[in-house]
C-alpha cells in the first residue's frame, strides 16, 4: 500500500502542520550535541543555589509543563485542522473501539500518569530552573498538536482503516513499555520514600545524598535508566500502530538530520519546502526520534554523574541505557 502523505498543500493548517512536522525534529537534532556537554538544570543536576529566584517547586513545574501535550492533543484531535470537516465525537462504544480512538485513549492516558498521578505519587521533586519547564511547554505543545492533527487526519484514519499486525504488535510494546516505565519510576519513588522516612539520619543516608541512591530491581540490574528505555519501547509500539514505517524519507533520512556537520546538508535540510520534507515522517515517528534525541545525552550525563557519585559501589556491568549496548 502506498504511504498516506501530507505532501501538497490544502491550506493554512495543512501549512503549519508540515513546518512543525518539519522543524520539530531539526531543531532538536541540532540542540542534541549540545545536550552532551551541558546538563539540563532540574532534578539530580538542580543549580546549587536554592533560593535562586529562578529555582520553581518541582512537582508544580513537572505538571505545568507536561500538561500541555495531552490539552493540545485533545483539541486538534477533536477540531481536525487537516480534515474538511471535524469528525463526530466519539461517544459510541462502536466508534471508541476504531484504532485511532485507540491510540488517542493510549496518549491521554501516557500524560494523565506523567502530569497527574505521577507528581501526586512521588514524595519529593527537586526544584526545578524555570527554563527547563519554559523548554518542555514549546516541546508538549508542538508534539501534542502534531498528533492530535495526523490521528484525526484522514491520512491517518484511511491508513487505520485496514487491520494490521503491527497495530497489535505496537499496541502490546505501547502496554509493556507503559508498564515497565511505571514499575521502575516505583522504585524511584520508594527510594525517596525510605529517604524521607529515615530522614537521613544514618551514615548510608549521608552518604547517598538527599533522596538519591543507587536503585536496585527490574531493568536496573541492567541500565541506569530503564524508565527511559521503557518509555522509547512505549512510543516506539505507539508509532509501529499509528503509521507507516518511515523507511522512505525523500531525499532526507534521518541520518542526513545527524550530519550537520556538513554545510551544505544542513543548508538542503534547512531549505526544503516543508511539505515536500520527508513526507512518511509523520508525528508518531517524529516523537519517538525527538524524544530519543533529547533523552539519551540525558541518560549518558545522567549514568556518568551516578559513577561519580557512587565511585566503588556503583555496578560496574551497568549500561546507561540500552542493556548490554551502551
Amino acid at each position: 500500500m502506498r504511504h498516506p502523505t501530507l505532501s501538497y498543500s490544502t491550506g493554512n493548517s495543512l501549512y503549519v502542520y508540515n513546518e512543525a512536522r518539519k522543524w520539530f525534529p531539526i531543531i532538536f537534532s541540532i540542540a542534541n550535541p549540545i545536550m552532551f556537554l551541558f546538563n539540563a538544570p532540574f532534578g539530580r543536576f538542580t543549580l546549587k543555589n536554592q533560593s535562586s529566584i529562578f529555582l520553581v517547586d518541582g512537582r508544580i513545574a513537572w505538571t505545568i509543563m507536561e500538561l500541555p501535550s495531552p490539552c493540545f492533543f485533545l483539541y486538534n484531535f477533536f477540531t481536525a485542522p487537516l480534515a474538511v470537516a471535524a469528525p463526530p465525537v466519539p461517544f459510541t462504544l462502536a466508534s471508541l473501539t476504531k484504532p485511532y480512538n485507540i491510540l488517542a485513549l493510549c496518549f491521554v492516558m501516557h500524560y494523565v500518569n506523567r502530569a497527574i498521578v505521577s507528581p501526586l505519587r512521588t514524595p519529593s521533586r527537586s526544584k526545578s530552573h524555570i527554563i527547563v519547564p519554559f523548554a518542555a511547554i514549546i516541546f508538549n505543545t508542538l508534539n501534542g498538536s502534531l498528533m492530535g492533527a495526523y490521528l484525526s487526519s484522514p491520512f491517518a484514519r484511511i491508513y487505520l482503516s485496514e487491520t494490521r499486525p503491527a497495530f497489535f504488535v505496537g499496541l502490546g510494546m505501547y502496554v509493556l513499555g507503559l508498564a515497565g516505565n511505571i514499575y521502575h519510576d516505583e522504585i524511584l519513588f520508594n527510594l525517596r520514600r525510605k529517604a524521607n522516612t529515615k530522614g537521613k539520619a544514618n551514615e548510608n543516608d549521608a552518604k547517598a545524598g538527599e533522596h538519591y541512591a543507587i536503585p536496585q530491581g527490574g531493568l536496573y540490574a541492567l541500565i541506569s535508566y530503564p524508565n527511559y528505555f521503557t518509555e522509547w519501547i512505549e512510543w516506539w509500539g505507539f508509532a509501529m500502530a499509528a503509521a507507516p514505517p518511515p523507511f522512505y524519507l525523500s531525499t532526507l533520512t534521518v541520518s542526513s538530520l545527524l550530519k550537520v556537520v556538513n554545510p551544505m546538508t544542513l543548508f538542503s535540510i534547512l531549505t526544503t519546502p516543508a511539505h515536500r520534507w520527508a513526507p512518511t515522517f509523520s508525528p508518531p515517528w517524529v516523537f519517538l526520534f525527538v524524544e530519543v534525541a533529547v533523552m539519551f545525552p540525558r541518560a549518558i550525563r545522567g549514568h556518568q554523574w551516578y559513577h561519580n557519585k557512587f565511585p566503588d559501589s556503583y555496578p560496574k556491568e551497568r549500561k546507561a541505557v540500552i542493556p548490554f549496548i551502551v
